[in-house]
């Protein structure tokens, strides 16, 4: 929040010549304030595919591959279009649904139509503005790590949605703070990707470089027009170290499905 003359301003998101920003509102007087936006690839892509540009791609860089490619129109995909794997997610959520970013919503509205109750959290402004322009009830626009009081029966984290964690140190953290946002018998739901594959040779052998720390710590940078994340840390987490953790912080894992290139959908327990 900006505080202009002694009071938090709200904020709505706006198009200006094709360039997404936040356009500041002051209750207590006619002092509008618009801040373009520089860091939410995601956010701004979101809004140009809402307004009509549904060739949108996002481009993705990482440290360990060559660039790829998001298509935008692939992530406002109906329930008919999501893969198996997210389908069996869905099935699974239960009581109170925290969907761990969401971004344009497709899930939480999916859950929505379910009769589900479920909280969409993402910490992209534009994001949120998407999800509300399509009717998601409930949005939050907060870090997962900045909640607090809150409690849910089941939070899921869809498209390798466990890799906000970081890096193995991050997934510790997070394990320790879902407790706080889990109720009794709370449950994860996640999806991740063993890419150990990735480091194969020609003859079936692996090389890793055991100096360089754990393979599945990948660094993206994310653009769009103008706009780029900057670089930022994602966890991929073979299942058997996922255990290994998810064991030592009193969760109770459990496999609900495996992929033919090493992703997976995974259920952790309290008791």
């Amino acid at each position: 929040m900006l505080d202009v003359c002694g009071v938090a301003m709200n904020y709505r998101l706006i198009i200006i010549n094709n360039c997404l920003r936040v356009r500041l509102l002051c209750r207590n007087c006619s002092y509008n304030l618009y801040v373009r936006m520089k860091n939410d690839p995601i956010g701004v892509a979101l809004q140009d595919y809402l307004a009509g540009t549904e060739d949108a791609e996002i481009i993705v860089e990482s440290n360990l591959a060559e660039d790829d490619v998001i298509p935008v129109q692939y992530l406002f995909r109906k329930e008919e279009e999501m893969p198996e794997m997210e389908l069996l997610a869905l099935e699974n959520c239960r009581g109170q649904v925290l969907d761990v970013g969401a971004g344009s919503g497709c899930h939480a509205l999916a859950l929505q139509r379910q009769k589900i109750s479920v909280t969409a959290l993402d910490k992209s402004a534009g994001a949120v503005e998407a999800m509300q322009r399509q009717g998601v009830e409930h949005v939050l626009h907060k870090d997962l790590f900045d909640i607090q009081g809150a409690k849910y029966d089941t939070l899921l984290m869809l498209m390798n949605g466990i890799g906000i964690a970081g890096t193995l140190a991050g997934l510790e953290r997070f394990l320790e703070h879902a407790k706080q946002l889990l109720k009794s018998g709370g449950q994860i739901l996640l999806e991740s990707s063993d890419i150990l594959y990735m480091f194969e040779e020609e003859d079936g052998s692996v090389t890793l470089d055991l100096n360089a720390g754990y393979y599945g710590e990948v660094k993206y940078n994310m653009k769009y027009k103008d706009q780029e994340s900057g670089w930022f840390n994602w966890l991929f987490i073979d299942p058997a170290i996922l255990e290994d953790y998810a064991t030592e912080h009193g969760y109770t894992f459990v496999m609900l499905q495996q992929g033919d290139a090493g992703n997976y959908l995974a259920k952790l327990s309290l008791p």
